[in-house]
């Protein structure tokens, strides 16, 4: 990778390390991109010339978190229900260390202004995030959307949900779950988060089978 890349890239995760860091607990918009720049030590200008609105750190960080699960999957791969379990238990441990981003994430994705496409990852970043794994950059992505109806169509095959064969209506009903059961946390003030989602899912799986 060239040095001018190099340098973007370990801007644009340095940008997104110093936000999870700095908002805790706080909503992502009491977040000041002021706090972010003084933190990265770069002007405003240089931050909105990678990230041109405030949100698309958080549009990055669920590409970040998405390519994740990716790697995570290819080195020790899962299917069907225990996928699913899997990106559940993800989601948990990160609500526990950043319950701001990842509630933030949730009105983020259901606003009307969001962008259809996915927030860009760059080969570069996508090779200092994982150094370790030889062809970083040509792994593609896969989306929650993806990863939900790869684990419902294994669940199928597997038998492990019988009520429907429909793999889109299953993956609609855990995305469902999976976005929808952070509200419930944050009203609802349920601990622990694991075991929380670990029993909504069983309840869900129990339904389909």
């Amino acid at each position: 990778m060239s040095l001018r890349k190099e340098k973007a890239a370990r801007l644009k995760l340095a940008i997104l390390d110093q936000t999870l860091k700095l908002i805790g607990r706080r909503p992502f918009d009491d977040l000041y991109v002021e706090d972010i720049c003084l933190r990265v030590k770069i002007s405003k200008v240089t931050l909105f010339k990678y990230f041109p609105i405030k949100e698309d750190i958080l549009a990055y960080y669920f590409r970040v978190w998405c390519l994740r699960r990716t790697v995570e999957l290819k080195e020790k791969p899962k299917e069907g229900v225990q996928g699913v379990y899997f990106l559940f238990d993800k989601l948990s441990e990160d609500f526990d260390q950043h319950p701001g981003i990842v509630l933030s994430l949730v009105a983020y994705l259901s606003s009307p202004k969001r962008p259809p496409k996915p927030f860009p990852l760059k080969a570069e970043e996508k090779k200092l995030l994982f150094p370790e794994v030889p062809d970083i950059a040509s792994v593609e992505i896969m989306s929650i959307e993806q990863l939900m109806e790869k684990f419902a169509l294994e669940g199928v095959f597997r038998k492990e949900f019988t009520k429907t064969s429909n793999t889109r209506d299953i993956m609609h009903l855990l995305m469902t779950l999976f976005f929808g059961s952070l509200v419930t946390l944050q009203l609802t003030q349920v601990s622990p988060t694991k075991q929380f989602m670990r029993r909504l899912v069983e309840s869900a799986i129990k339904g389909l089978q």
